[in-house]
C-alpha cells in the first residue's frame, strides 16, 4: 500500500483554485478509477496515462490505483491533469522519489507516446502558482504564456521521461526565460487619416481622456467604423498587472496573446449576428464573451440596432459595475468587464434622415426602439457625424492631429484626473459631481435647467458634467466654466434625434 500528492491546479473562470492529485496504490484486482467531481476528458486521462508510462519505458502498477482530485466539490475538466496522474502513479510505485515532487506544480496533457501537451487556460494558473512561490513544470508548447511572467520558476519539458530525468538529479531542465520588454507595435491606423469629422474626433479625444463610453450617429460612409478604429491609438498602454490581467481572460478563452502585446489595449469588434453568450459569456462551461476580451480595451459595436435587443440590455449591469456574474448548476463565476463602449449606428432603416430619407416616422420609430432608454443612458456622448461637404475629399490631411501628438495631450488629461480624485472621470460617484471638483452652484444649476429642458435622466445629468469636467481637465484647468457645459451639452445627438422624432411623430 502507498500513497502519493502532487499539486497542480484547476479552472473556475479565471482563477486558477489549487488541486492536490492523491494517488493510492492498494491490494486487490487492478483497476484505476479517479474519483474528486472529473469531467469526461480528466476520466479519458486513464488510458492516456497508462499507454504514456508503457511507452515511456515505466512500470504500470498491476494494482488497484485510486487517484483523488481534492477539493471533492470543484468541477475538474480538460487534460492538464494527465501529468500530475502519471507522477502520482511513479511516485507512489517508488519509479521516482516523492520528496522531488514537494514545493511544485505540474500542467501538461499527455500523448500516447510521452509527450507533454500544451493545455488552455493555462495562464491563471502560472500567476496563482507564481504567487504561491511554487516550482511549475509545464509542455514546451505553453512557452509562450508562462514568458509573459517575470520571476517566476518555471521549467518546461517536451516529454514524460525528459521530466523524470529531471526529477530523478539524472538530468536538467533549464530555467525559462521571461521575455524581454518590447515597444509596443505602431498602428498602423492614426486619426490624422480622418478627413473631417472635426466634432466627431474632438468626441473622440474626451472619451480617451475621461474613459467615457461613445456613440456615433450618421449616415452609411461617414467614417463612423474608421473613427472607432483608431481609438485604441488614442488610449496609454497597460500596465503590466493589467496586461496579465487581459492576457489571463484570453487564455481562458483559448485565445493567446505574444509577449509584445502584454501591454497592448484589447479592442474588440463582435459582429451584429453575436449572441447573448458570445457577447456577455456563458456556455456549459461558461467562458468569458466579447465584454470580458475588452477588459481594459475597447468594445465596438457597429449597426448598434442590428443587434437583438436582448442582447444589448445585457451590457447594461456590466457598464456600471466592471464585471459579468454567469450562474450555472455547480458554479457562480465572475469574469472582469471593465470595457470601454464605443457604437455607431445609422439615424434610420435606410440610413439617411430628413428629405434623404425613404423612411416615414412610424418606421424611423420603429427602428430606434430596439435600444432601450436604459441602454442609451449609459452612453456619456453621443456625436453626428455627417456627409463631408462638398470639396473636402481632396484637402489635404491635418498631419498636426496626428494620434501620437493626441495621445500626449490624453495621457496629461488622465492623470491631472488621477492626481485629483485616483480614478478617470467615468467612473467619479454623482455625489461628489459639485464645488469639490470644481463645478460651482451656478453650473450645477445650469445643466438641471438644461436636462430638465431636455427631458434628459438624472443618470444624464451625471454624466454631462463628468464629460464637463474632462473637458476642463483636457486644457488642465481646475475649475469648470460655462463653455465646459456647453460643450457637454452638444455631444447629446442621440436625445436630439429622438425628440425631432417625437415632434414628427406627434
Amino acid at each position: 500500500m502507498a500513497i502519493a500528492r502532487v499539486q497542480s491546479r484547476g479552472q473556475l473562470g479565471v482563477t486558477a483554485p489549487a488541486v492536490v492529485v492523491e494517488t493510492h496504490l492498494g491490494g486487490g484486482l487492478p483497476s484505476f478509477t479517479i474519483v474528486g467531481l472529473p469531467e469526461a476528458s480528466v476520466r479519458e486521462s486513464r488510458e492516456r496515462v497508462r499507454a504514456a508510462l508503457q511507452t515511456a519505458g515505466f512500470t504500470f502498477p498491476a494494482a488497484r490505483i485510486t487517484v483523488n482530485l481534492a477539493p471533492a466539490d470543484l468541477p475538474k475538466h480538460g487534460g492538464r491533469f494527465d501529468l500530475p496522474i502519471a507522477l502520482g502513479i511513479l511516485a507512489a510505485s517508488a519509479q521516482i522519489d516523492a520528496k522531488s515532487l514537494h514545493n511544485s506544480e505540474f500542467y501538461a496533457e499527455l500523448g500516447l507516446a510521452g509527450e507533454l501537451r500544451k493545455v488552455s487556460g493555462l495562464l491563471p494558473a502560472l500567476v496563482a502558482g507564481n504567487h504561491a512561490k511554487q516550482q511549475l513544470y509545464i509542455a514546451n508548447d505553453n512557452g509562450q504564456e508562462a514568458a509573459l511572467l517575470d520571476n517566476a520558476d518555471i521549467r518546461a519539458s517536451g516529454s514524460l521521461s525528459e521530466l523524470v530525468a529531471h526529477l530523478n538529479g539524472q538530468g536538467e531542465l533549464p530555467l525559462l526565460q521571461a521575455a524581454d520588454a518590447m515597444p509596443l507595435p505602431q498602428s498602423a491606423d492614426d486619426l490624422s487619416q480622418v478627413i473631417g469629422q472635426q466634432q466627431a474626433k474632438r468626441a473622440l479625444i474626451i472619451a480617451a481622456a475621461g474613459g467615457h463610453n461613445l456613440l456615433m450617429v450618421g449616415p452609411p460612409g461617414t467614417g463612423k467604423t474608421m473613427l472607432a478604429s483608431r481609438m485604441a491609438s488614442l488610449l496609454p498602454p497597460l500596465s503590466v498587472e493589467h496586461g496579465l490581467e487581459v492576457a489571463a481572460i484570453h487564455s481562458v478563452a483559448g485565445l493567446s496573446r505574444a509577449p509584445q502585446q502584454l501591454r497592448q489595449r484589447p479592442f474588440r469588434a463582435p459582429h451584429h449576428s453575436s449572441s447573448a453568450a458570445s457577447l456577455v459569456g456563458g456556455g456549459s462551461i461558461p467562458q468569458p464573451g466579447e465584454i470580458s476580451l475588452a477588459h481594459h480595451g475597447v468594445l465596438f459595436l457597429d449597426e448598434l440596432p442590428e443587434f437583438p435587443r436582448s442582447v444589448l440590455d445585457n451590457l447594461r449591469e456590466p457598464l456600471e459595475s466592471g464585471q459579468v456574474v454567469i450562474s450555472r448548476a455547480n458554479a457562480k463565476l465572475q469574469f472582469p468587464a471593465r470595457f470601454q463602449l464605443i457604437a455607431a449606428m445609422n439615424p434610420s432603416p435606410s440610413g439617411e434622415l430628413g428629405s434623404a430619407s425613404r423612411d416615414s416616422p412610424e418606421q424611423i420609430r420603429r427602428y430606434l426602439a430596439r435600444l432601450s432608454g436604459p441602454l442609451l443612458d449609459r452612453f456619456d456622448l453621443s456625436v453626428e457625424v455627417n456627409r463631408l461637404p462638398p470639396g473636402s475629399l481632396s484637402q489635404q490631411t491635418d498631419s498636426s492631429g496626428n494620434s501620437e501628438a493626441l495621445k500626449q495631450e490624453v495621457l496629461a488629461a488622465r492623470q491631472f484626473a488621477l492626481n485629483r480624485q485616483q480614478s478617470l472621470n467615468h467612473a467619479i460617484a454623482g455625489n461628489r459631481l459639485g464645488p469639490e471638483l470644481g463645478i460651482s452652484q451656478p453650473l450645477l444649476a445650469l445643466t438641471e435647467q438644461a436636462i430638465n429642458r431636455l427631458n434628459l435622466s438624472i443618470r444624464a445629468y451625471h454624466r454631462i458634467l463628468r464629460v464637463a469636467r474632462t473637458i476642463a481637465d483636457l486644457d488642465q484647468r481646475p475649475q469648470l466654466n460655462k463653455s465646459d457645459i456647453s460643450e457637454a451639452l452638444s455631444y447629446r445627438a442621440m436625445d436630439r434625434l429622438l425628440q425631432q422624432l417625437a415632434q414628427l411623430t406627434a
